[in-house]
């Protein structure tokens, strides 16, 4: 947790100089006077710079047959790609990068992944035939990833797809129906697909930044309200649009249908964010989100307070 203590301190002092007069130099493009934020104190500098975690543009894909550096259990974001075989990012790579932006069968899109919320979602990267790409842009707002287009530098809220600041203020990001799957489940599913290769980047790839993370009391870098009816601030919920349904009730139950979605839970998934490497995290298990038809559905999978900051109103799936 050392990196989490450094970040914390270079956060603070970001906190105070948290109005966009300052930041104008770093973001002259933006147009901070076009925003939804009505308190700028509720964005904060989590440590790096803009790009200072650097976001992949076209990565290298390769044959899922080809890859030998991940374990069986390790998570990686799942694209069932149009026109094309399926597409995995692992996420031992989004750690580091947190944004990919890539395209397959005419659809571009921006896979996102935030540790501090474990939020991993895919994204059409075009708005009204417009086709944007995304940079990480070092702030942080109620501990989610503020990312940003590099088209006209607007400021996009991670875990809700939609801009908070800028030209785009107001526009939302389709989210498109992926899922976090261990690698072993991705290649007995999709025996032809393939898999991001290594970036070239110096990077540690396999190693875990967030040493112990999913296990600590309180999220990093978050001052907001706690989750409601006692469920942990760092238990991982599935969210489907506005509902939450707590991984504690789904691994006791192994599937639920309700609210016109079946969730099925099933183990063998290592958390990204538990061990000093990715692959030997504790088992978290896999979730798969259908509909009625067996349609897979758009979802996300993050951590409780996150949920509770971005749908306060949000219903919570808690059974019984």
């Amino acid at each position: 947790m050392r990196i989490l203590g450094i970040l914390a301190a270079m956060a603070i002092s970001g906190a105070a100089m948290a109005e966009p007069g300052r930041w104008q130099r770093a973001w002259p493009d933006t147009d901070f006077s076009n925003t939804s934020i009505s308190d700028w104190s509720e964005i904060m500098s989590g440590g790096p710079p803009k790009d200072g975690i650097p976001a992949i543009d076209a990565p290298r894909m390769i044959p899922a047959a080809a890859e030998t550096r991940l374990d069986a259990t390790e998570p990686v974001m799942v694209w069932p790609a149009p026109e094309g075989p399926a597409r995995a990012y692992p996420i031992r790579y989004l750690l580091w990068h947190e944004i990919v932006n890539d395209a397959a069968g005419g659809v571009p899109v921006a896979v996102t992944y935030c540790p501090l919320c474990n939020s991993g979602m895919i994204f059409d990267r075009r708005i009204e035939g417009r086709e944007l790409s995304f940079g990480v842009s070092g702030m942080l707002r109620a501990s989610d990833m503020v990312m940003y287009d590099r088209q006209t530098e607007s400021w996009w809220q991670q875990a809700i797809g939609t801009a908070i600041v800028g030209e785009m203020t107001g526009a939302e990001l389709e989210l498109l129906p992926a899922w976090m799957d261990s690698w072993e489940r991705f290649r007995a599913a999709h025996p032809d697909g393939v898999v991001m290769d290594e970036p070239d980047w110096s990077r540690d790839y396999g190693r875990n930044p967030y040493v112990s993370y999913d296990s600590s009391r309180r999220p990093f870098l978050y001052s907001g309200e706690m989750p409601p009816h006692g469920v942990p601030a760092l238990m991982r919920v599935v969210r489907v649009g506005d509902r939450a349904w707590p991984f504690s009730r789904l691994r006791e139950a192994g599937q639920v249908t309700e609210a016109g979605v079946t969730i099925s839970w099933e183990a063998g998934q290592a958390s990204a964010l538990d061990a000093g490497r990715v692959g030997q995290g504790r088992d978290v298990g896999n979730v798969r989100v259908r509909d009625a038809q067996g349609r897979d559905v758009p979802h996300d999978v993050l951590f409780a307070f996150a949920f509770h900051a971005f749908w306060p109103q949000g219903e919570w799936m808690l059974g019984g």
